[in-house]
C-alpha cells in the first residue's frame, strides 16, 4: 500500500505534462507492418532506454515473454540494483494487443486497472533485436536477443529512431553482465 500514493501521484504527473510528440508537434510514430508474436515472445536483454523513475538503480535489464492460452502474454522484467551483480528486482505483467492487424501495438499492465502503450517501432528480420517505443516518444527501449549489440546495428537502429522524431540523445546505455 506504501506503493499506492506516489503511483498516483507519477501517474497524473505524466498525465498532466505535455509529450514529447505534442510539445513538438510530430506525426504519429509509425509502428513496424507486422508482428509475429510467437518470435517476439523469449527473453530479451535491454540495450539502452530512456531514463524512467520505476528503472531508477537498475541494470543488467532483461524482459521475459511468454504467451499465455487467452493470446494475452505475460511479461516479466527484471533487473540488478546498482550493479550487475546487485539484488534482483522484477516486475510480473500482462500485455494485449490492441491492433490485431499489425500486432505491433500492444498495452501492457503491471498495475491494474492501468495500462500503457507498447509499440513495437523497429525490429530486425531475424527478430534479433527490438525497439519499443510509445506514441508521446517520451518511453524508449532497444531490446537484443543477445545482452550486447554490434555497433553499426545500434547506430542504424538510432539513426532510424531519429528520423522518427524521438530524442535520441536521452539514450542511455544499460549495463549488462560479461559474456
Amino acid at each position: 500500500m506504501k506503493l499506492l500514493p506516489p503511483l498516483v501521484f507519477g501517474l497524473l504527473a505524466v498525465a498532466c505534462t505535455t509529450s514529447t510528440t505534442k510539445r513538438l508537434h510530430l506525426p504519429e510514430v509509425r509502428t513496424v507492418g507486422h508482428v509475429d508474436l510467437s518470435r517476439y515472445t523469449g527473453d530479451w536483454y535491454e540495450i539502452a532506454n530512456f531514463p524512467q523513475s520505476f528503472q531508477r538503480g537498475c541494470t543488467a535489464s532483461t524482459a521475459t515473454y511468454a504467451a499465455r492460452s487467452d493470446g494475452d502474454i505475460d511479461v516479466l522484467n527484471r533487473c540488478r540494483q546498482g550493479s550487475v551483480d546487485g539484488p534482483e528486482k522484477s516486475a510480473r505483467g500482462r500485455a494485449r494487443v490492441v491492433d490485431k492487424a499489425s500486432n505491433a501495438k500492444l498495452e501492457v499492465s503491471f498495475f491494474r486497472p492501468f495500462w500503457g502503450d507498447y509499440w513495437i517501432v523497429d525490429l530486425g528480420a531475424n527478430y534479433e533485436f527490438a525497439v519499443v517505443g510509445h506514441p508521446s516518444r517520451d518511453y524508449l527501449w532497444i531490446l537484443s536477443r543477445t545482452p550486447t549489440m554490434d555497433s553499426q546495428v545500434y547506430d542504424a537502429i538510432v539513426a532510424r529512431l531519429a528520423a522518427q522524431g524521438y530524442e535520441t540523445k536521452r539514450l542511455v546505455r544499460t549495463a549488462q553482465p560479461p559474456a
